[in-house]
């Protein structure tokens, strides 16, 4: 065996588009080592999960390798027969994708898809694996570690799925596992145990690792080198500390720089004003689950509130009730001093255009089949009753104000888009009822951190330009400095702290608010294991959500 694991040389990457292949990948090299992390980082489009699935030796659907060689141990994956590949994934190279609850098939227990490569790739039996499972669920930390793999995918919370990934790309011991996003939806207090427990396990195994991310921090935490991508082109490549301390390229300092955004601080709300939107002592259930209590705070016009709090700490479902979705078991909803109906059947067309969302998934929240010009239109004939030369002047006005050429953008779908812009047409559509009032449920989470700065300050212009009032949904505490002009921070469906943003981030704080703020990664790499050691390793499993 030799110490060099992936050698990737002069990689050439196309993608099919219009009848034409255009390049993706421009002459990449890489060189790993066994035991050693590699991030690779860059906006969207950069062409790192490609460059990842490339080390695997496969490329996703109208995509193909032009040029170049991978080699894994010395065998080349691009000329390895089908069979010397099967007998490889899996076993020796193992991947974890971004979202582990799209990736798990929900009808199947997590142990029974755990076993699957073990007994199929003949490295254990089925009760050899289902012990090896529980050993390996133990070692990330899982609660219940003997009978969490006995639940189905949707009984454990997000981070615990994600764990659980984990433990099922290690079940075979793998050379090379290639980390695609694990922790972007994650929020930061469930993000550092999954970051811990990976760190551990590739620690204890020697496990190579390939490590995508668009979260700096993050890859400061994880990486030995870290590779930088820019529409194909590698900018450059150092270890960890210099890429940190001294990076050579304007694009690389340009990404260190990226949160430099925050909107200057309001004056304070004046005293006696009607909010434009109140939520006053809300209750709320899931069947006899009761998972909000007593959540009230207020919302007014032209300014923002950003409601943070772990996975599972009722964000979203306070917002389910503000739009209707989810009718309160007591308390109430005022959208200006005026109780609305609890279910959204039940309210006007005004009432239900005043409030408006835009997703987090702009992928899954966009209609593939119909063009951008007719996602906008839609809600521009519901509420406001245009048609025709009206209809098409009024949604190229909307696809102006997100900063998007309407003869350039109108017929496409959003498969032709990027996330970005995906997630402006998201924008649009929720502007095009001319409402007062925006919900915006984590709608940077999934994107990098250029793409995110640019909504942000987009968001940011049109509250100024409209006079819009927003609830802010997230998970990242970056985010809530850049734009939100009040915080509420919830946990377990309660308000445990609420003020104006400068009071939410001077101490004292709420204990529970300390360690929201105390687990942001930071761009050092001795964060984390710092944190681990302040906490103590066998306390950082206290605050996870979804414990069974």
């Amino acid at each position: 065996m030799t110490d060099t694991l992936v050698e990737i040389r002069n990689l050439w990457l196309e993608g099919r588009s219009d009848e034409q292949w255009n390049p993706i990948i421009n002459g990449v090299d890489l060189t790993l080592k066994r035991g050693e992390v590699m991030g690779l980082i860059g906006e969207s489009g950069a062409g790192k999960s490609t460059l990842g699935l490339a080390a695997m030796g496969f490329c996703r659907d109208g995509v193909r390798i032009s040029n170049g060689s991978v080699k894994f141990d010395g065998i080349d994956l691009l000329t390895a027969s089908a069979a010397t590949k099967r007998g490889l994934l899996g076993k020796r190279i193992a991947y974890v994708a971004q979202s582990a609850a799209a990736s798990f098939n929900p009808a199947h227990k997590i142990i029974d898809q755990h076993v699957e490569g073990p007994t199929q790739h003949n490295v254990m039996s089925r009760a050899e694996s289902e012990a090896d499972g529980m050993a390996l669920y133990e070692k990330l930390r899982l609660p219940d570690p003997e009978k969490i793999g006995f639940r189905y995918p949707h009984q454990v919370s997000g981070g615990q799925l994600q764990r659980a990934m984990t433990a099922m790309a290690m079940a075979c011991r793998p050379d090379l596992i290639i980390f695609d996003e694990p922790t972007t939806a994650l929020d930061v207090t469930t993000q550092i145990e999954v970051l811990a427990s990976i760190r551990d396990i590739v620690k204890d195994f020697d496990t190579a690792a390939i490590y995508i991310t668009h979260d700096l921090a993050v890859v400061a935490q994880m990486a030995d080198q870290i590779k930088v991508l820019l529409k194909g082109d590698e900018v450059e490549t150092a270890d960890t500390r210099t890429m940190l301390s001294a990076p050579t390229q304007d694009y690389t300092k340009s990404l260190w720089a990226v949160r430099s955004f925050e909107r200057p601080l309001k004056a304070p709300v004046v005293a006696g004003s009607v909010p434009v939107v109140s939520v006053q002592n809300v209750d709320a259930a899931y069947g006899k689950a009761k998972v909000l209590h007593d959540v009230s705070f207020d919302m007014h016009q032209g300014r923002t509130v950003a409601v943070v709090g772990e996975s599972g700490s009722g964000k979203s479902t306070t917002a389910r009730c503000i739009t209707g979705l989810l009718p309160p078991t007591s308390g109430q909803i005022s959208f200006g001093g005026e109780v609305m109906p609890a279910d959204y059947r039940k309210r006007s067309k005004d009432q239900l255009r005043q409030v408006q969302m835009i997703y987090q998934m702009a992928d899954t929240a966009l209609n593939p089949r119909m063009s951008i010009g007719q996602i906008i239109a839609r809600p521009v004939e519901f509420y406001l009753g245009l048609k025709g030369r009206e209809k098409r002047a009024k949604v190229d006005a909307l696809l102006e104000q997100i900063e998007l050429e309407p003869s350039q953008y109108y017929n496409r779908l959003p498969s032709e888009l990027s996330g970005g812009q995906k997630q402006r047409i998201g924008i649009a559509r929720a502007l095009a009822a001319e409402p007062k009032f925006i919900i915006c449920d984590e709608v940077t989470s999934a994107l990098d951190q250029l793409v995110a700065e640019g909504i942000l300050r987009l968001l940011a212009k049109l509250q100024d330009d409209l006079k819009l009032s927003y609830m802010f949904i997230t998970h990242d505490l970056a985010t809530v400095r850049a734009i939100a002009d009040e915080v509420v921070v919830m946990k377990d469906g309660r308000v445990v702290e609420a003020g104006p943003k400068a009071e939410m981030f001077q101490p004292p704080h709420h204990p529970y608010t300390d360690l929201l703020l105390s687990s942001v990664p930071e761009m050092d790499p001795d964060w984390l294991t710092n944190l681990l050691d302040q906490r103590g390793v066998d306390n950082i499993g206290d605050s996870a959500v979804g414990k069974m």
